[in-house]
C-alpha cells in the first residue's frame, strides 16, 4: 500500500510544478517554505537544537495550534532541558505558532511526507519523541519514525464523523499506520471509540480531555479589553455582535441579521472574521452591498471611525482574544455544512454562544454547552436573527449563559496535564531522559 501511496504522491506533486513555480514567483516567504518542507531547516535552529533532545510536536493549522500551546507550555515547565519543536502544514497555522507559542525553540513547515525528505529532516532535528496533534497522520512519516524507534503518540487526539467515514476506505493501511503510534490521548470516549474501531490497540488508548480548555493564549485583562474597545471604536456601543471563523454562504445571513439589528440598535457593531482571511475584501464588500459601511482590520490606522459599524477581521491570531469585546457571538462553520469551529475560544470569555445546525467536528463540546444552556443552536438565518434579538433585548440571559460557559471551561480543564503525564510514562518505558 505504501508505494501505492508514494507514486500517487510523486504524481501529485509534479502536477503542482506550475503552482509551486507561480508562488515562488509572487508569494512573499513561499521560496522559504517550500525550501524547509524539502529538508532545508534554517540555520538558527540548527544551533538551538545541536546537542540537545527535541520533542517534535506536529500540528496541521490554526485550530491545532491553539491545541497545541498549553501542551508546549506545560511540556518546557515539566521538562525544562528539552527543546521542543513544532510543525505545521499552513501558513495561517504558521503564523500562528509564532503568535502564540513564544516557548518553541523552532515552528517549522512540515516535511512533504516524501520517504527521503522525511527521513533527512528526521536525521536532522534527531527527535528523542514525536508527539502528533489531534489526528495528524503522515505514513512515511509515521513509518520512517518506526525504523529509527523513535516513540510516536498522539495528543489530544480527535476523529471527526467526516474524518471517520475516508478512513474506513482505507481501513487495513490506517490500521498500519497506526500500529506505528505507541500512545494515543483522545479528546473523548466517542474518539477513542472511534481509534479503536480504525486498529488502534484500546490498551494504548487513554481518554485526556481536549486541551483547548486549558488554553490561556487569548486571555484579556480589564486594561487589555479597554484598550481594544478604544482601538476599535467599540468602548460605549451595544450590542458588539462578534461573528467568528464564517464561511461563504454565512457572512450574508450574519450581515443580513446585523442590519435589522442596526436599526432597533444605532449603537450596534459588528466583528465579522471570515476563517479564510484572504477572503477579508469580499466579506468587506459584501457588508457595502447591504448598505453597511465596513473596514478591514488591516486598513485601520486609528479607531474606527463611529460611522463604521462593520470590521471585517482579516488578520490571523487576534480572534480569540477578540472575542472579549462581544455581546453576543456567532461562530461559522455551521449554517453550512463544514462541520462548525472551536467554541471554547468565546466560552473561555463567558459569552453566549449562537451556532448553526452542523456542529457535527464537535458534537461533544456542543452537546455539553448546549446541555447547559450556554451554546444555541439556530436552523436558518431567521432563526439566527430571532435568536441574536432575544439576546440584545435580553441582558439577564446573556449573562446567564456567559456564567454558565465560565463554569464548564473550569470544570473541564486538566486535559493538558493528562497528556504531559501520558508524555512522562512513555519517557520511562523508553528510559529516554528529556
Amino acid at each position: 500500500m505504501y508505494w501505492i501511496y508514494n507514486i500517487l504522491l510523486i504524481i501529485y506533486w509534479i502536477g503542482l510544478i506550475p503552482v509551486i513555480l507561480y508562488r515562488l514567483t509572487f508569494e512573499e516567504g513561499f521560496y522559504e517554505r517550500i525550501k524547509q518542507s524539502a529538508g532545508f531547516m534554517p540555520d538558527s535552529l540548527m544551533k538551538k537544537i545541536e546537542g540537545r533532545r527535541a520533542i517534535w510536536l506536529h500540528a496541521a493549522s490554526v485550530g491545532e495550534i491553539v491545541a497545541t500551546s498549553p501542551i508546549v507550555k506545560d511540556i518546557k515547565k515539566k521538562f525544562p532541558e528539552a527543546v521542543v519543536v513544532v510543525s505545521v502544514v499552513t501558513a495561517t497555522g504558521h503564523a500562528m505558532a509564532h503568535r502564540i507559542i513564544p516557548e518553541a525553540e523552532g515552528i517549522i513547515f512540515f516535511p512533504l511526507d516524501l520517504p527521503f525528505l522525511t527521513r533527512r529532516i528526521l536525521d536532522l532535528i534527531k527527535p528523542i519523541t514525536i508527539l502528533l496533534v489531534e489526528t495528524e497522520i503522515w505514513p512515511n512519516f509515521l513509518r520512517i519514525a518506526e525504523k529509527e524507534k523513535i516513540p510516536v503518540m498522539m495528543v489530544n487526539g480527535r476523529i471527526s464523523d467526516r474524518s471517520m467515514h475516508r478512513y474506513m476506505f482505507i481501513k487495513s493501511f490506517t490500521r498500519e499506520m497506526l500500529g506505528s503510534i505507541e500512545k494515543f490521548c483522545m479528546q473523548s470516549k466517542i474518539d477513542s471509540e472511534y481509534i479503536n474501531i480504525l486498529g488502534a490497540d484500546k490498551n494504548h488508548i487513554t481518554v485526556t480531555g481536549n486541551t483547548k480548555y486549558d488554553q490561556t493564549y487569548a486571555q484579556v485583562t480589564k486594561e487589555d479589553k479597554e484598550a481594544l474597545q478604544h482601538e476599535f471604536g467599540f468602548g460605549c456601543n451595544h450590542p458588539i455582535i462578534v461573528a467568528g471563523s464564517t464561511h461563504k454562504g454565512e457572512e450574508e445571513s450574519v450581515l443580513s441579521a446585523f442590519k435589522v439589528i442596526l436599526k432597533e440598535f444605532p449603537g450596534a457593531r459588528l466583528l465579522i472574521a471570515p476563517r479564510e482571511i484572504m477572503r477579508g475584501h469580499d466579506v468587506k464588500e459584501l457588508a457595502e452591498a447591504q448598505g453597511l459601511k465596513a473596514i478591514c482590520r488591516s486598513q485601520m490606522t486609528e479607531p474606527v471611525h463611529e460611522g463604521t459599524p462593520v470590521v471585517v477581521l482579516d488578520t490571523i491570531g487576534e480572534l480569540g482574544r477578540l472575542y472579549s469585546l462581544g455581546d453576543i457571538i456567532f461562530v461559522g462553520g455551521s449554517l453550512v455544512r463544514t462541520g462548525g469551529h472551536n467554541i471554547l475560544e468565546p466560552a473561555a470569555h463567558g459569552k453566549p454562544i449562537l451556532v448553526g445546525p452542523h456542529m457535527f467536528n464537535f458534537k461533544e463540546i456542543y452537546a455539553l454547552l448546549s446541555s447547559r444552556n450556554a451554546c444555541r443552536m439556530v436552523k436558518d438565518k431567521r432563526e439566527l436573527l430571532d435568536a441574536m434579538l432575544e439576546l440584545c433585548h435580553n441582558k439577564e440571559l446573556r449573562e446567564e449563559m456567559g456564567r454558565n460557559c465560565l463554569e464548564l471551561v473550569r470544570e473541564n480543564r486538566g486535559a493538558t496535564q493528562r497528556n504531559t503525564e501520558e508524555l512522562r510514562k512513555l519517557f520511562e518505558e523508553h528510559q529516554i531522559i528529556p
